[in-house]
C-alpha cells in the first residue's frame, strides 16, 4: 500500500516539470507550479464537487498523450476535467493555437455580458474582466440584440443580475452541496437558459450567502454591500470569531473604521476556503465582534493591492529627521517676528 500511495507521474507544462499524483486533472497540476502557466478557470471550483468543464477558458493542448503512448490529443482539452498521464506534455501559453481559442472563448462569453464594469460590485475582483483584458477584443462582431433579463431578489441579501451570469453553475453547486434544499437552478434551454428560482422562489438558508462569494462575475451581489464603494478604496482585513454555525473565519473589508463587507476567505485562486453562515456575513459587521489578525494577502497584480499595506501600523513613509525639524522650526520663529 506504502509503495502505491508514492507513486508520481511526471507531466510536463510548457516546459515546467512537476510530480502529481495520479488522477490530478492537468489545472491542478499546473496549479502546483504557480504563475502565469495556470489556465483561467471560471467554472471549475476545488472545493465543489462535479463543478468543471462549462466555461472552456481552461482549455489546454496536450502535445505528448503518455509515455506509453506519445501520439498528441487530436483536439485542445479542458484541463480541469482532463487528468494527467506519467510523462504528458502540456502547452498553455506556449501555444499559439490555445491563445487563439481562448481568445473565442471570452468572446463568446462576452456577447451578451452587458458592459457594466463601471458600476458593478464585482469590478477589481472580476475574472471575466482580467480575461476581458488579457485575450478580449477591442470591438465585437456581434450584431444581434442582446439578451437581457430583469433584475431579481433572491431574498432581502442577494440580488441576481442575469445579464451578467455566464451560467458557470457554481452557484447551482453551492446550494446542492451546502444546504438541504436547493431552490434555483437554471430554467430553459440553450440561448434561452437562466438561473432562477421557481416562481421567484426566496433562497433563505444559513449558507446562501456563499452564492455570492463563488460567482465569478457579478451576477449575484450582495444587497448589503450593493453601490457603497469599490473595493479598491477599502482595507481588507482577516480576523475571526467563535460562531456556532461556521468556521468563523471572514475577511473584513473596512472603509476608514466602518465595515462595509464580509466575505469569506479565498485561496491564491480566488477560491473560498471555508464557507460562512449568513450570520457572519450579513449580521456582524462591527469591529468589536471579531478578533483581528493582520492585513489579507493581496496579489500584487490586483487593484486592491493599490495603498495596501501588510501591517496594522504601516511604517512612516517619510522618516523623522531631527535636525530639520529644528531648522524648521527655528525658521518658523523668524517668521513670526516679521508679521
Amino acid at each position: 500500500m506504502a509503495e502505491a500511495e508514492d507513486v508520481k507521474f511526471k507531466v510536463t507544462i510548457d516546459g515546467i516539470p512537476v510530480e502529481v499524483a495520479p488522477g490530478t486533472t492537468i489545472l491542478n497540476a499546473a496549479r502546483q507550479i504557480g504563475g502565469d502557466i495556470v489556465p483561467p478557470a471560471m467554472c471549475y471550483y476545488s472545493k465543489l464537487e462535479g463543478s468543471g468543464g462549462k466555461c472552456r477558458t481552461c482549455l489546454v493542448k496536450v502535445s505528448k498523450g503518455s509515455e506509453k503512448d506519445p501520439r498528441p490529443m487530436p483536439k485542445l482539452v479542458a484541463s480541469c476535467r482532463t487528468t494527467v498521464m506519467d510523462g504528458m506534455e502540456v502547452q498553455n501559453i506556449t501555444s499559439p493555437e490555445v491563445v487563439e481559442a481562448r481568445k473565442g472563448v471570452v468572446e463568446i462569453l462576452l456577447i451578451n455580458h452587458p458592459l457594466d464594469c463601471p458600476i458593478c460590485d464585482q469590478a477589481g475582483e472580476c475574472k471575466l474582466q482580467d480575461l476581458g483584458y488579457e485575450h478580449g477584443s477591442a470591438n465585437t462582431r456581434y450584431e444581434f440584440d442582446r439578451r437581457t433579463f430583469e433584475r431579481i431578489d433572491l431574498g432581502d441579501k442577494i440580488q441576481l443580475h442575469m445579464n451578467r451570469c455566464i451560467l458557470c453553475y457554481r452557484c447551482v453547486y453551492v446550494a446542492n452541496q451546502l444546504t438541504d434544499q436547493r431552490v434555483h437552478g437554471i430554467l430553459g434551454r440553450g440561448d434561452h437558459s437562466e438561473i432562477s428560482t421557481y416562481i421567484e422562489n426566496v433562497i433563505d438558508n444559513d449558507y446562501s450567502g456563499n452564492v455570492i462569494d463563488v460567482c465569478p462575475v457579478g451576477a449575484l451581489t450582495d444587497k448589503t454591500f450593493r453601490f457603497k464603494n469599490r473595493v479598491w478604496f477599502t482595507k481588507p482585513v482577516d480576523a475571526h470569531r467563535d460562531c456556532p454555525t461556521c468556521s468563523g473565519k471572514v475577511t473584513l473589508w473596512y472603509k476608514g473604521e466602518e465595515v462595509i463587507r464580509v466575505t469569506a476567505r479565498k485561496d491564491e485562486f480566488g477560491e473560498v476556503e471555508e464557507f460562512i453562515c449568513n450570520t457572519c456575513r450579513f449580521d456582524q459587521k462591527k469591529t468589536s465582534d471579531w478578533i483581528l489578525e493582520e492585513p489579507t494577502e493581496i496579489d500584487s497584480r490586483s487593484v486592491i493591492s493599490a495603498n495596501h499595506y501588510e501591517l496594522f501600523n504601516p511604517p512612516k513613509v517619510v522618516k523623522e529627521n531631527p535636525i530639520l525639524q529644528q531648522q524648521n522650526r527655528e525658521q518658523l520663529a523668524r517668521t513670526e517676528k516679521l508679521k
